[in-house]
């Protein structure tokens, strides 16, 4: 877990780089949740937020949007409850590992990539050193987003996805076990993945990024989780 200094684009709090070995074994969604999932927890009264009247008319695929921490523990709460099953968000470890998908470039498949791998979009190569990627006109269709080794759509630059670790600002005293880090600035918490329009060096497995309410940003998703029996 964690970047090398070495590894171009990388800061000072995605290290040291450091082992994880997971004491339990977990299931995650294979794309973050939709608009269509979310209309459904409003609904039901499981959501408090209601996803604003401009996104009515979107692709009810699409990553539902503009969420803060509490609304993503909200949703799992809601599905726990509606599905007796128990529902979380990933720790901040095992969204770099699904990320990853068993490498250790900067990207799952490299140390380089085009908008087209990381949003879905044909535009021209462009290398970590440049400063951002070309600003999306939409919002990215998750379906078209690269699928990883494993599976799992939009883990570079597609949303962001809420995970249940507090802020630090550095890995020194990190769990090493795969559990979230429940200690530290806990007013905020970490947004995992990267997004449409942000620098390239924010879409690297290791890119972290903190952020608290009541500040609502358009890449802000959620994408479940659930710790299988043993």
């Amino acid at each position: 877990m964690g970047a090398s200094a070495s590894e171009t684009g990388s800061t000072p709090d995605e290290r040291p780089q450091h082992e994880v070995t997971f004491a339990k074994s977990f299931a995650v969604g294979r794309l973050p949740v939709t608009y269509d999932q979310w209309d459904v927890c409003v609904i039901a009264r499981g959501c408090s937020y209601r996803l604003p009247i401009e996104t009515s008319g979107a692709d009810g695929r699409q990553p539902v949007q503009n969420i803060l921490w509490d609304d993503a523990k909200e949703y799992v709460s809601w599905l726990s409850r509606t599905t007796d099953k128990t529902y979380r968000l990933l720790s901040e470890s095992e969204r770099e590992y699904i990320t990853r998908a068993g490498t250790t470039t900067a990207f799952w498949w490299g140390d380089s990539a085009t908008p087209v791998q990381a949003t879905g979009y044909e535009e021209s190569k462009y290398q970590l050193a440049e400063m951002a990627m070309p600003t999306q006109e939409k919002n990215v269709p998750i379906p078209s987003l690269v699928a990883n080794p494993w599976g799992l759509q939009g883990v570079h630059g597609g949303f962001y996805d809420w995970v249940e670790d507090c802020w630090n600002d550095n890995y020194e005293g990190a769990p090493l076990d795969g559990s979230a880090w429940t200690t530290g600035n806990c007013n905020v918490h970490i947004l995992r993945g990267g997004a449409f329009g942000r620098p390239a060096q924010t879409l690297r497995s290791a890119a972290r990024l903190w952020f608290g309410a009541p500040h609502r940003l358009i890449y802000m998703s959620v994408r479940v989780a659930r710790t299988l029996a043993q």
